[in-house]
């Protein structure tokens, strides 16, 4: 009689917790960056498609891809400068640029 309350008892103690409360309500992990998409990341296309317009009168010259961090580096070149400009392959988001 006593066996099915106890068994009842021991498997709600060892039930997992629901996914709303592991999971923070924001839009950032619990160290504070973006949360991140899931599935794979966009292609290179993709990315291309959203960011050469942005930068008008600069010559595209190609891409690296590093899949550790999932991020896209495009190169350009505009009036003899270099330009480098770091995608989020997740997002589409431009995470750094540099040059001029």
């Amino acid at each position: 009689m006593l066996v099915t309350p106890i068994l009842c008892a021991c498997l709600a103690a060892f039930a997992p917790a629901g996914t709303a409360a592991a999971q923070p309500d924001g839009h950032q992990d619990s160290d504070g960056r973006p949360r991140r998409q899931a599935g794979p990341p966009l292609s290179v296309r993709e990315i291309e498609r959203r960011v050469v317009p942005r930068l008008p009168g600069a010559q595209y010259l190609g891409f690296d891809y590093d899949p550790a961090t999932e991020v896209y580096t495009l190169k350009f070149l505009r009036n003899g400068s270099v330009i480098w400009v770091d995608v989020d392959g997740r997002t589409g988001a431009i995470v750094r640029k540099t040059g001029d």
